[in-house]
């Protein structure tokens, strides 16, 4: 990483469809000076998410869309490397919203300060940070799921999912877990002690739902939309409930995507769908964060990482994402 300058990765133009390398361009600027009240950061650690593609939209959203030449939004972890605020000394590790970047001047109440004692510092921004939040809250609090019930997890493999498995089958779920590739669904199985998985790609997800589950899908996580979605709605159980967590499979989509579909089951079944944003509970945030924390500790809860070295790769690894290409949560390494 250059000493002399800050590079920041922005949005050049938007795509149409899938995003390509064009759609990004790198943009150098210095690095900035810290004001009174700031903290210089450098960052360590970039999180690539499915949501940065919404915001490359110039649609409606539940937040303000990207500009073109804007830097690309997204948490990092940080290391604070001069100081101007009696809230951090440097050396200190914090996570801030400051996109894809390397360097950044801001107000020390903007940034949150990394407890390593509960995780490697990666953490902070993966299973101890938003993907790990979203899981636990998108779970408990809006599937409220029961000891017994069947819960189906889409992208069960990912930063997300394989979490709300793991949690799922800490509360009793019978847990079956939906993902891309015969090695991602052995990875749950084998080792996040998901009971059952299918491979979207090369099986009939319907028809395995309703073997492995002849009395219907209790629980729904929808990490993807699309046609895994109309599978789980065809064998939904009565009084089901549905969590849309993410709709992957829609993101790249030039067009309006069809649906929504199967809506008859939903009557038949009597569900609950329900959509939420991780920050609807971020006054809880702590809480959960402790908890999973100690989780992992003794040994409850496990995580992959899918570390990229390098901010030159970041495009590359975030349309790569997009099409199932990670396996974990994926993170850009910056430095040390």
């Amino acid at each position: 990483m250059s000493e002399a300058v800050n590079r920041a990765w922005t949005m050049a133009s938007r795509p149409d469809g899938e995003p390509i390398a064009e759609n990004f361009e790198i943009v150098e600027s210095p690095i900035p000076t810290p004001k009174h009240g700031e903290v210089l950061i450098r960052t360590q650690y970039m999180s690539l998410d499915p949501y940065m593609r919404g915001r490359m939209r110039s649609g409606p959203s539940y937040a303000t869309p990207l500009q073109l030449g804007e830097v690309m939004t997204g948490e990092v972890v940080a290391r604070v490397e001069q100081s101007e605020s009696h809230l951090y000394k440097v050396g200190d590790t914090v996570r801030a919203n400051i996109g894809w970047q390397e360097w950044a001047a801001v107000g020390a109440h903007t940034v949150r300060r990394v407890n390593s004692d509960l995780g490697p510092i990666s953490t902070a921004v993966g299973i101890l940070g938003m993907p790990g939040m979203t899981a636990y809250f998108g779970l408990l609090d809006v599937l409220k799921p029961r000891a017994g019930d069947t819960l189906v997890v889409s992208a069960a493999s990912g930063a997300v999912g394989a979490v709300v498995g793991q949690i799922g089958k800490l509360n009793g779920c019978f847990v079956i877990g939906v993902a891309g590739s015969d090695e991602k669904c052995a990875y749950t199985i084998d080792e996040l002690g998901f009971n059952a998985g299918i491979n979207y790609k090369t099986q009939d997800v319907s028809a395995e739902l309703a073997r492995l589950s002849p009395t219907g899908v209790d629980c729904y996580f929808d990490n993807v939309g699309g046609p895994v979605s109309d599978a789980v709605f065809e064998n939904l159980a009565l009084k089901s409930r549905v969590a849309i967590c993410g709709q992957i499979s829609q993101y790249n989509a030039s067009t309006p995507p069809q649906g929504p579909r199967n809506m008859a089951a939903l009557i038949r079944t009597r569900t609950t769908i329900e959509g939420f944003l991780v920050y609807d509970f971020e006054l809880q945030h702590e809480i959960a964060r402790t908890r999973i924390a100690n989780w992992i500790k003794d040994g409850s809860l496990k995580y992959k990482e899918d570390v990229v070295e390098g901010f030159e790769k970041a495009p590359e690894a975030f349309i790569g994402l997009l099409n199932g290409q990670n396996f974990g949560k994926l993170l850009v390494k910056l430095s040390d």
